[in-house]
């Protein structure tokens, strides 16, 4: 498993949110550049970054640092927020990063993200989803999670079959400690065997990640709180 530890952004400074509510914000000290090269350091291979205002606005907002912290990040990183275009996909992928995230454009234009994965192909492209449960189904939002979409999680991932890597994330449980919603991880790879799973949401200790079978984890807050150690994550994925 690999595993992606998340660094989300606003304003230039490191943050996390708790259920994606931008009044739940918790600041953390420290360089964006500095907190790679501690990833780094400890042994991981990717970080996922998020431009949190870009993912409110719906259009890059910190472009300009992610492409900096892109060009020179001792690691792959995948960048995420608010990406919506050819040009700002073609920019951070030539400043260095390995994959752009694509989340609300794949529910309020499939045509324009479908276009972008025949572009760019699977492999360069996450398909991101976050879902809300309600009534038992996943339904996804968009806009930063200020929206709820009407679809299913299933019905989103179907319009994309180019796609290769996909970002599921349960908003009840991110930021919360609450572990992840292995009930929904386990039947989105039974009914999407085509994707590789990046789990997203509630990674609390690390017998949560003992118990994540997919191909990948995010792992935020119980880093940024100190809850376990990167070192720790690191052998436990790779075990």
């Amino acid at each position: 498993m690999i595993l992606y530890p998340a660094m989300d952004l606003m304003g230039g400074r490191c943050v996390r949110l708790a259920q994606g509510r931008f009044d739940a914000a918790t600041a953390y000290p420290g360089d964006p550049a500095e907190a790679l090269d501690r990833f780094a350091q400890a042994g991981a291979t990717w970080a996922h970054v998020v431009d949190l205002d870009g993912a409110r606005a719906g259009a890059p907002a910190q472009h300009d640092l992610i492409a900096n912290l892109a060009a020179a990040a001792p690691l792959k990183l995948q960048v995420a927020g608010g990406f919506r275009t050819a040009d700002q996909i073609d920019r951070l992928l030539g400043a260095g990063a390995e994959r752009v995230v694509i989340g609300s454009l794949a529910v309020k234009d499939p045509d324009a993200a479908r276009a972008l994965f025949a572009r760019f192909g699977g492999e360069r492209l996450t398909l991101s989803l976050d879902v809300r449960l309600i009534g038992g189904a996943p339904l996804v939002a968009v806009s930063g999670w200020a929206e709820d979409s009407g679809l299913s999680l299933w019905e989103v991932a179907d319009l994309y079959p180019d796609a290769r890597h996909l970002l599921l994330t349960d908003i009840g449980r991110d930021g919360m400690l609450a572990g992840p919603n292995f009930e929904l991880l386990e039947e989105a790879s039974e009914r999407l065997p085509h994707l590789r799973i990046q789990a997203s949401g509630g990674v609390s200790c690390l017998a949560d990640l003992g118990r994540l079978r997919t191909d990948g984890a995010v792992v935020g807050k119980a880093l940024w709180e100190g809850l376990f150690t990167l070192e720790e994550a690191l052998r436990l994925a790779r075990a």
